[in-house]
């Protein structure tokens, strides 16, 4: 799939912007701060209803603007001329909204799936760097590309724990709990357990299905000998701090839904004296190992950056596996890579069906990836030529 039209109003720092997109490789360069990254921004934005810059959608909207909106006209192949048309309106502190082939949707979540993006940005090197959260959010992120259902047990399950911790926390110091009390907390277990385990399934399936391409790209990115793994961290199924969960083959969704019960209820005293739910997905993590050693803390400044690069290569193989396209959008990426990283990039990922890369001086880009390009100066974006 790839994106032949963009257009934005009120976004970011652009009024009025419309640009022409073609398959293949399109580079927008320009200096810093001039609005580069803001248009593959939105196209991210209209893959995921997320910024990889941002946690709310605030800053999106133009300053001084209501709302903001995002448009693309969006071809499903090179063979395949069917287009849809992707929009979605950013409200300023009211429910955003979407459109599809110009009607509306019932929920801006119903637009995912009709459009999806591997992104490589610097903030990638927190994938390996950084706290739990960002690997569980790169994992959750594509667990929703290949199923796009999962981002309503992804918002089911984030309500839940609201709810479920919220009482916990009103149950500290009441001693003993009463009829009620119980009641709704088994209540709340019940739905968390179902859900979490339902969302664990999904990850467990998804790092399974990737482990070998992430391996084989950080093979083909790094110049070195170091093999990349991948393993998924469960305190909550196995017990142990820093468990593993080696045989996830093994867990069905029911048997993963009667452990996060059995954990709920042999931690139950320590969550009500804490007021937090301590059982369940949202406190697990990704483990991304080099060889015997684990990558966080042991792993070099350029080995953590091939090893996020193969984090994007490995959704990207995983996608074409599942019979999607994605287009592959490359947030100044080459400027943060050695001349070898960035030939082996390109190299990687030249023959996509659309590959947007934003740069700051043209230079920095490849010479294998020629394709058009555009200038990005004074919040206007002219086309400068095909390479």
């Amino acid at each position: 799939m790839f994106v032949t039209q963009l257009a934005l109003a009120d976004f970011r720092s652009y009024a009025v912007a419309e640009v022409e997109l073609r398959p293949g490789v399109t580079v927008f360069t320009g200096r810093n701060g001039q609005g580069k990254t803001n248009l593959v921004e939105a196209v991210e934005y209209l893959a995921t209803l997320g910024s990889h810059r941002v946690a709310t959608d605030a800053p999106l909207i133009r300053a001084g603007a209501p709302r903001a909106v995002v448009r693309a006209r969006v071809q499903a192949g090179l063979d395949d001329p069917r287009q849809l048309v992707l929009e979605v309106e950013i409200n300023a502190g009211r429910a955003n909204k979407a459109f599809l082939n110009r009607g509306p949707l019932a929920r801006p979540r119903d637009l995912l799936g009709a459009l999806r993006v591997v992104l490589f940005s610097p903030e990638d090197l927190a994938l390996v760097k950084g706290d739990p959260a960002e690997r569980r959010r790169f994992l959750d992120e594509l667990v929703t590309a290949r199923w796009p259902r999962m981002a309503g047990v992804r918002a089911d399950y984030d309500r839940v724990l609201r709810q479920r911790s919220s009482l916990l926390k009103s149950l500290d110091g009441r001693g003993r709990l009463g009829e009620s009390d119980q009641f709704t907390l088994e209540f709340f277990s019940e739905q968390l357990a179902g859900l979490g385990a339902e969302l664990t399934r999904a990850r467990l399936d998804t790092l399974r299905d990737m482990r070998a391409g992430i391996a084989d790209a950080y093979g083909a990115i790094a110049p070195t000998n170091s093999d990349a793994s991948v393993a998924y961290r469960s305190s909550s199924l196995t017990g142990e701090t820093q468990g593993i969960v080696a045989d996830a083959e093994a867990w069905g969704a029911e048997d993963l839904r009667a452990r996060y019960l059995e954990r709920m209820g042999e931690r139950r005293r320590e969550e009500i004296a804490r007021g937090l739910s301590l059982v369940g997905p949202h406190r697990d993590d990704v483990v991304l190992g080099l060889g015997e050693f684990p990558a966080k803390g042991y792993a070099s400044h350029g080995e953590c950056w091939s090893l996020a690069l193969a984090l994007r290569l490995g959704s990207d193989a995983l996608l074409r596996a599942d019979g999607v396209q994605p287009v592959l959008v490359l947030d100044d990426v080459f400027a943060e890579l050695d001349e070898v990283r960035r030939a082996r990039l390109a190299e990687r990922v030249g023959g996509a069906e659309q590959v947007l890369i934003t740069a700051a001086v043209a230079s920095d880009v490849p010479g294998s990836l020629a394709g058009r390009r555009f200038v990005v100066a004074d919040g206007e974006v002219i086309a400068d030529g095909d390479a």
